[in-house]
């Protein structure tokens, strides 16, 4: 077979004097019938190559295999004395929801997708307990589409209450005192009238009476229904509060910004006349806060980009007097939570984590930090805590280490592994891992893990995965892969270029990668390439790169500008088009990581980060391979679908653009186990056909 040929059809759009031409924006129609129809020829395209790879069956089976060697717990929480978690065992599709009636109880499912519905399809997109643990909230959706509908379910009866509440795509529950109401947030109805770039907008939080019907829940917290609060249309109205306060906290998520606001409880009941008092603006930095008592903990940025936490009395709010708790120190402190008497702080420092408690109820030992060891180097990937309680579950992982549950106890200091999980029966131990630094172009040491065999050799012939990510502010952290397996079994090493715009140097290292600077990003994916090139570890003809989502940007550049580097690239669900980025459902919310075309400086950062409009025609490009969902409501198909065409109309080289669809998937949230198995195999036979031994 051959890719069909897409039609070419010039669009030009002039941006501050600049002009730009678009050979298939008609794309930009992804629901018409001609881009189905020549997505789905491309799908039986690249499936006809994919399937015949070498190896490809093979590495299917064993891949299943590797995937189903273990349970996989997830999303820990605790709410009064149990414990739940999402958990897939063996043998299952997709996870299912767990209850402990204590620490040492046995296991109850609660939910399990696998019987609902469609259920190859059907996933949890997230739960929320009542402090009491004796009711939850939950949502799925289908197909990867992060449609979520909210449930309820009594955990001692396990009975599904007769509640099904749409467009709660966000876990906003808030509990309230009486374990039988509760706040959620709710996107508005979609209408034909409303363009889709405004489909997260005018969104609002809602009060539930469980035995009430849905469509009559009062708004609490929104545009246009709380007094003295100015609320844009594309701003994300929360609540948040703790069994362990009286005190609500309104959250304005401004995409990557808050503004946050206190009111007590009794705002629930009258929202349109109980006022609330401004505690943060988007210039004090806060990206995290906590309540205890009349206490807030503030985790902000401002004056720290490694980040601090301060405290201040929702009594008297002034953050001009607010307390610092935790100074900024040479970790980022990633995260935190109250919890007791102790400020528990999760920070990375050099790659590696670290657990800190800070005493805060004891006058005497106000402020006294203590770390507490941890089993092994690794990442703390998650936890759970009970604000009433002094317990806490920590979920670690390392490169080399498989997943664990600790329970640790902040008043005697006690770890000890739950038993929940054991080790993984895959053998890790011929695998080591290295953290290494590598200097960008502009000279900035730029981290760099490399995990591999013992014993390779430095003779360039070693096939070489590097992924990178670059945005958000957000880690590539530690994880145990068992699938990865196949890979180091040929001789792979597998590498993760931390470059600007992640945050494993805080806020100053987000920033640096962000907008104009998304360069920065570029060049530091580049140096690590080079580095692995000049080292030895591989050479060209054996390089591949990869990156997922807004790491698409990093790898689409790095593919457009240096395209003799590499012998393959990988795109996942991937942004490449970064000028018409936000024209699409959920472009407007990232303007603020992006930038935006109505601007000349954010049209320029768009412009300079856009691989798709810098492919040129006649040039030796690698083999590439995109994916795509048919239902990703994060990056929209066409995204895929024009870089797919752009290259296989400009590339010289002979070697494949493949795109991979999967038709009943989205962005990979709510991927079934099946899914997973199948484009992993794709993706490891698709790099060894290209730059395997």
């Amino acid at each position: 077979m051959t890719p069909p040929t897409a039609r070419i059809d010039i669009v030009r759009d002039t941006y501050f004097g600049t002009t730009v031409e678009d050979p298939y924006r008609w794309m930009e129609d992804w629901k018409g019938e001609e881009l189905q129809a020549w997505v789905k020829a491309q799908a039986a395209y690249s499936r006809s190559i994919l399937g015949t790879l070498p190896e490809r069956d093979a590495l299917a089976t064993r891949i299943a295999q590797l995937n189903d060697a273990s349970p996989i717990l997830s999303y820990l929480q605790l709410a009064g004395g149990r414990a739940f978690y999402l958990r897939r065992d063996p043998g299952e599709s997709v996870p299912k929801l767990i209850v402990r009636a204590s620490m040492d109880a046995s296991e109850t499912i609660l939910v399990d997708p696998n019987t609902l519905g469609n259920a190859v399809h059907t996933t949890i997109d997230w739960y929320s307990p009542s402090p009491d643990g004796c009711l939850v909230t939950f949502s799925t959706s289908q197909s990867g589409s992060e449609q979520s509908i909210l449930q309820v379910i009594d955990v001692d009866t396990q009975t599904l209450y007769d509640l099904v509440i749409p467009g709660t795509i966000y876990n906003a529950v808030m509990w309230c005192d009486d374990g039988r109401s509760f706040t959620y947030h709710r996107l508005r109805e979609p209408t034909t009238a409303a363009p889709e770039t405004e489909r997260y907008f005018d969104s609002c939080t809602y009060l539930h009476h469980l035995g009430d019907d849905p469509a009559h829940d009062r708004k609490v917290f929104g545009r246009d229904v709380n007094v003295g609060i100015e609320i844009a249309h594309a701003d994300l109205p929360f609540i948040y509060s703790s069994p362990a306060s009286d005190w609500i906290i309104g959250v304005l998520v401004h995409f990557d910004q808050l503004s946050l606001y206190a009111a007590p409880r009794s705002v629930l009941t009258h929202p349109t006349t109980t006022p609330w008092t401004k505690i943060a603006d988007v210039t004090d930095g806060i990206v995290w806060f906590d309540i205890h008592g009349d206490q807030l903990y503030l985790r902000t940025h401002k004056d720290a980009p490694r980040f601090k936490i301060i405290r201040i009395s929702l009594a008297e709010p002034d953050l001009r007097r607010a307390e610092v708790i935790v100074p900024e120190g040479r970790a980022v402190l990633q995260d935190f939570r109250v919890v007791g008497e102790n400020v528990l702080t999760r920070s990375l420092d050099g790659g590696i984590w670290r657990l800190q408690r800070v005493h805060i109820g004891d006058p005497a030992r106000s402020g006294d930090v203590e770390t507490v060891p941890l089993p092994f180097n690794g990442t703390i990937t998650g936890g759970a805590s009970d604000p009433t309680t002094t317990t806490v579950l920590l979920h670690m992982t390392s490169w080399i280490v498989s997943p664990r549950v600790y329970r640790y106890d902040t008043v005697t200091g006690a770890i000890e592994d739950t038993g929940w999980l054991a080790p993984s029966p895959i053998d890790f131990s011929d695998i080591e891992a290295h953290e290494l630094h590598v200097p960008s172009k502009d000279g900035t040491a730029v981290p760099l893990s490399l995990i591999h065999r013992k014993g390779i050799q430095h003779d360039g012939n070693n096939p070489t995965l590097l992924i990178a990510y670059g945005a958000y502010g957000l880690t590539i952290d530690p994880a145990f892969l068992p699938t990865m397996r196949v890979w180091y079994d040929r001789g792979g090493i597998y590498a993760v270029a931390h470059v600007r715009g992640g945050g494993e140097y805080g806020n100053t290292w987000h920033k640096a990668g962000q907008k104009r600077n998304k360069q920065n990003s570029i060049d530091d994916y580049i140096a690590c390439a080079e580095y692995l090139i000049a080292q030895g570890y591989t050479r060209p003809e054996k390089l591949a790169g990869q990156g997922t989502s807004a790491g698409g940007i990093v790898i689409g550049g790095a593919l457009v500008q240096r395209p003799d580097l590499w012998a393959a690239m990988i795109i996942r669900v991937g942004v490449t088009n970064t000028l018409r980025n936000e024209f699409t459902e959920s472009g407007a919310v990232n303007v603020a990581e992006h930038g935006s075309v109505t601007d000349e400086e954010g049209f320029k950062a768009l412009l300079s980060a856009d691989a798709y409009l810098q492919v040129k025609d006649g040039v030796a490009y690698p083999a590439v391979l995109l994916t795509t969902g048919l239902n990703d409501p994060r990056v929209v198909l066409w995204q895929a679908t024009k870089m797919t065409a752009r290259l296989q109309a400009a590339t010289s080289s002979g070697k494949p653009v493949l795109l991979r669809v999967e038709e009943h998937g989205g962005h990979g949230f709510g991927s079934t186990k099946g899914q997973d198995d199948a484009e992993t195999a794709d993706r490891v036979a698709f790099l060894l056909s290209q730059c395997g031994k």
